[in-house]
């Protein structure tokens, strides 16, 4: 395994532009269902299909990407982050673009399960690109502003998509075909850079199960992620019935809710370089779990629609924490050689969570109530923190040595 030191002398030389073109690219993700959100009623109703079927317009794309990113990772790793990258744009945008002229339903599904395909290796590839192109103090910043970035684009996609979906429903998937320019000006701005050498006298970098084998903290993190990602859809899809039960239903008081939590992520994206300075991945990642508890505690037990405000604002400052912090401890917790199989899992993580969290919090909150599912889901991040609090999860800072740190004897095991 490469030395933090080892891993920082050999970053490459990074043009101007390439930052704003991965931040850019890493909105895309966020927007490759949210952008069908305004119009996904008007398609139900040209296509004739049932509301489950129209659903599935919006969430194939994350079961698409929970499957295909392993491969996504190993053509990372195996042919550097480039060139997979900028291929994956292209056919993001292309075969999201392709709903342009589709007039089926099962056409349209089919280009959807595709358009995961290269949602996968932008996911993947832009996380990795950060990864490589920046370390330390730089690094956190980056993955600050992605978390920003990502939010403002939760924001800002779906309403470009609701002023041409009042056009035409087709209207809404010309927006993807953004990742055709940006996939050129990926190949062009990149820095060309070899996959990096495994440095074993065994032979080649593992796969991805022995890659699991070595690293079983791994399997920790992708469990957290998963929650997290079932978390927030869980309060994006059951939120409104809960506040249906205070009163409020006007769907623009509803979307300051969804809107605010968007904010408090940008927000904290901001400052999240400034308290890496201060506090440790540890610190960070049980306060991001805290929030996340007392936000589904608020969504059950909060009696008015101000309170219930409060609850996706935690929310979000939790999420602006916890997914830089997730992301750099994959990352930079295992061989260079394997990060791109590592991200990739995150994404099969991330996805899969998204996919599966109305088919799992639904049924629950359908038998019970929306308060009793939001109690047990507070359950949830309340465990996480118990569990991790007294394990030995190592989260030592992945850029010590970067930073002239002492690094510890190879013996010895790393302090959590």
């Amino acid at each position: 395994m490469n030395t933090p030191a080892q891993e920082s002398a050999a970053v490459p030389a990074v043009r101007p532009g390439t930052l704003p073109l991965l931040l850019f690219a890493s909105t895309l993700t966020v927007m490759a269902g949210s952008i069908l959100a305004p119009v996904i009623q008007v398609i139900r109703d040209d296509l004739a299909v049932s509301g489950t079927a129209a659903g599935l317009i919006i969430t194939t794309h994350s079961l698409s990407i929970a499957i295909t990113s392993p491969l996504a990772g190993w053509l990372l790793d195996r042919y550097g982050v480039r060139l997979p990258l900028a291929g994956g744009l292209v056919l993001y945008g292309l075969a999201g673009g392709a709903g342009l002229f589709v007039e089926s339903y099962p056409a349209l599904i089919a280009s959807r399960a595709v358009f995961g395909a290269g949602a996968a290796l932008v996911f993947s590839g832009t996380t990795v690109a950060l990864l490589n192109l920046y370390r330390g103090p730089a690094q956190d910043r980056a993955m600050g502003w992605r978390g920003t970035a990502t939010s403002m684009g939760g924001v800002l996609w779906p309403l470009l998509a609701g002023a041409v979906g009042g056009i035409s429903w087709h209207l809404p998937f010309g927006v993807y075909l953004v990742g055709v320019p940006l996939g050129l000006a990926t190949a062009l701005l990149l820095p060309h850079t070899r996959p990096a050498s495994s440095g074993r006298a065994s032979g080649p970098a593992p796969g991805a199960l022995a890659m699991l084998r070595e690293q079983r903290l791994l399997l920790v993190w992708y469990a957290l992620q998963f929650c997290g990602s079932l978390l927030l859809y869980a309060l994006v899809v059951f939120l409104p019935e809960r506040l249906s039960e205070v009163g409020v239903e006007d769907p623009l008081l509803v979307s300051f809710y969804t809107v605010g939590m968007s904010a408090a992520m940008s927000l904290i994206g901001l400052g999240y370089a400034s308290m890496r300075t201060r506090l440790a991945y540890s610190m960070l990642l049980r306060g991001s779990l805290v929030l996340w508890t007392a936000a589904f505690l608020l969504l059950a037990a909060a009696p008015n629609a101000p309170l219930l405000f409060l609850a996706p604002l935690l929310f979000g400052l939790g999420q602006g924490v916890f997914f830089p912090v997730t992301t750099v401890l994959i990352g930079e917790g295992v061989p260079a050689e394997v990060r791109g199989k590592a991200t990739s899992l995150s994404g099969t993580a991330t996805f899969a969570g998204q996919f599966a969290s109305p088919l799992l919090i639904g049924p629950l909150i359908q038998a019970t109530s929306p308060i009793t599912g939001f109690l047990l889901a507070a359950a949830l991040p309340a465990l996480a923190v118990i569990l991790l609090s007294v394990s030995r999860a190592d989260m030592t800072d992945p850029h010590a040595d970067d930073e002239n740190k002492a690094p510890a004897p190879a013996s010895s095991p790393r302090a959590g």
